[in-house]
């Protein structure tokens, strides 16, 4: 009787209010045990305490219970899911002008919080740079030299490899030149054999392929 006497609007009275509608002798000392929580105060048996000195007679229990909502709202939200390696992989390795938004926030959210991932990052970035305009004969020494001088041992192994072959890497790295056309009929070339397999003699592969042709 007495909430609804004392209600002012609507809400009170169905109890949607700030305190849904109820009084507690905790009214005018909840802003206190929230700044003592928030201080690091977390034993309701302290705070209970503090509240005597104060000149509040009340239950322990009831300030163990506004203690226990306390909790409740200082746990921390589940966290978003890990990204897999491969998704990872796919951002660093996508173009930035199109790189969608979301996965633009998440690269940069996991290169601000991993120092190694930030470097790769930016390894992967100068030698796409060098492969797409084709400056092998300009940067490709200094991109070597900084990636054996790295603290990333894929990356050093990398460029390890790069050196073992480095006439060849620096062509196509330079030349307009490759051998993508001749790889492509390789390719086909063993699609066809992969499909006439266990069905036909030498002589008919040789006519399925020059009727390919």
């Amino acid at each position: 009787m007495r909430k609804f006497m004392r209600a002012a609007t609507a809400d009170e009275l169905i109890g949607t209010g700030p305190t849904g509608g109820r009084q507690t002798s905790l009214d005018g000392h909840a802003a206190y045990l929230t700044a003592r929580f928030n201080e690091g105060c977390t034993s309701a048996n302290v705070l209970h305490q503090e509240l005597a000195e104060r000149g509040l007679t009340i239950s322990e229990r009831t300030v163990r219970r506004f203690v226990h909502r306390l909790r409740d709202r200082a746990k921390p939200t589940s966290h978003p899911p890990v990204p897999k390696a491969r998704e990872v992989t796919g951002w660093i390795l996508t173009h930035p002008d199109n790189r969608p938004e979301v996965d633009r926030v998440a690269l940069k959210e996991l290169r601000d919080r991993c120092p190694d991932l930030d470097a790769a990052s930016e390894f992967v970035a100068r030698f796409a740079v060098m492969l797409v305009n084709l400056r092998g004969k300009d940067e490709l020494e200094q991109w070597t030299t900084d990636a054996e001088a790295g603290s990333l041992p894929e990356l050093r192994g990398f460029a390890a490899g790069l050196r073992k072959d480095w006439d060849a890497v620096m062509a196509g790295l330079s030349l307009h030149w490759n051998s993508g056309p001749v790889e492509g009929h390789v390719n086909r070339i063993k699609m066809l054999k992969r499909q006439m397999f266990g069905r036909a003699k030498p002589d008919l592969l040789r006519k399925r392929v020059l009727l390919a042709s």
